[in-house]
């Protein structure tokens, strides 16, 4: 197997989002090798608290200097972003970085530091919703070159490019793929070079809170009701009884929609002012099993089936608060339910396990 001499890191501090890519000269297992090294320092530094200066200046003095051509061993760029939109982007030897807000591409303020005999491209960024960041590895600016293009895409068409993706407002893994499929085809589905792209996207934290389970003290069902409806952000509730539960507190009627009912997924209902209902051990199993088959929600969107529908709300979230209520069910207890089924908590952890993989902030509690 051929290995990628691109690498890409991605950590969460406290106070910010760090992304690292990083692109090892050459290919093959050497560019693997210090590709890796360097986004994984650099990730980890930062998210143990290190100062930037100290990361590139650890960085400039630990990656050697091919002999032969000149050129860093490995190549990086460096973006992190606070939690109240401040940005800080460090680029060595790597492309530019685009850019922009919505439609529009905008210019990128660098300034330019010599650090460990490094020459260091630096920019401060306040980030607004709408705003858009893309880190490229030169493999994107080559694609095409002596086929469809003599010489590469070329930083200004993939820059055009870019801003196209980023005006359609989709997600940012959306984006990232349809300007790697572009790439793929630049290159007739056989790359000259490793091609790695990375959108980050600023917009507001989406939230969903998900009840999964009636509580164990009956005397809390109003409660744990009224905690579920205050909370902002989309609303789901998994199980049969813990929906009758929930029409019950809110007095307002519940109506099972047997059209969304599959050879394997039972039907999900509909409450007012709850944006998914279904049931509970079966369909949280199922669309844990989205979650890890790396199903996209490009995949799962047009999908009538509980699971899917549940696996398209997790993706599309940031934040997810589990609320896991404790009443037991005596027929997850049956010896002819596979053992999966049988335990709730493995249930929930394996979903709280897909939910992180795919990045996403998981809060679990029990009620």
């Amino acid at each position: 197997e051929e290995l990628c001499g691109d690498s890409i890191a991605v950590a969460e501090s406290a106070d910010s989002l760090i992304v690292v890519c990083s692109d090892g000269l050459g290919s093959g297992v050497k560019a693997s090798i210090l590709s890796s090294l360097t986004a994984k320092m650099a990730s980890t530094m930062l998210q143990q608290g290190c100062t930037l200066e100290e990361v590139i200046e650890t960085l400039a003095y630990t990656l050697p200097v091919c002999e032969v051509r000149g050129l860093a061993y490995s190549t990086f760029s460096i973006l992190q972003i606070m939690r109240d939109g401040r940005a800080y982007l460090a680029e060595y030897d790597s492309p530019a970085a685009y850019y922009g807000n919505r439609d529009k591409l905008l210019d990128i303020p660098r300034q330019d530091r010599v650090i460990g005999e490094r020459l260091i491209h630096e920019a401060y960024l306040e980030l607004v919703p709408g705003d858009w960041i893309c880190l490229v590895s030169d493999g994107i600016l080559h694609a095409g070159i002596g086929g469809i293009w003599n010489l590469g895409w070329g930083a200004e068409r993939v820059g055009s490019f870019i801003k196209h993706v980023a005006a359609k407002g989709e997600d940012a893994i959306t984006s990232a793929n349809e300007v790697t499929s572009l790439v793929n085809k630049l290159y007739a589905c056989q790359p000259g070079d490793d091609a790695s792209v990375i959108f980050v996207c600023a917009r507001r934290p989406r939230l969903l809170n998900m009840l999964f389970g009636p509580p164990r003290d009956r005397a809390a069902d109003r409660e744990v009701v009224r905690r579920l409806m205050e909370c902002p952000g989309n609303k789901v509730v998994c199980g049969g009884t813990t929906a009758n539960i929930v029409a019950r507190e809110l007095k307002r009627e519940l109506h099972v929609d047997l059209s969304s009912m599959d050879d394997k997924v039972p039907p999900t209902a509909d409450i007012d002012g709850i944006d998914l209902v279904t049931e509970g051990m079966l369909t949280v199993s199922y669309a844990t099993s989205k979650l890890k088959s790396a199903m996209r929600f490009s995949d799962l969107a047009y999908m009538r089936d509980g699971a899917s529908r549940l696996a398209a709300l997790l993706l599309k979230a940031d934040r997810v608060e589990i609320s896991v209520g404790l009443a037991l069910n005596p027929a997850h207890q049956s010896p002819d339910v596979p053992l999966s089924l049988g335990l709730k908590n493995k249930v929930v952890d394996d979903l709280q396990e897909a939910l992180r993989q795919r990045g996403k902030n998981v809060t679990v509690n029990y009620c």
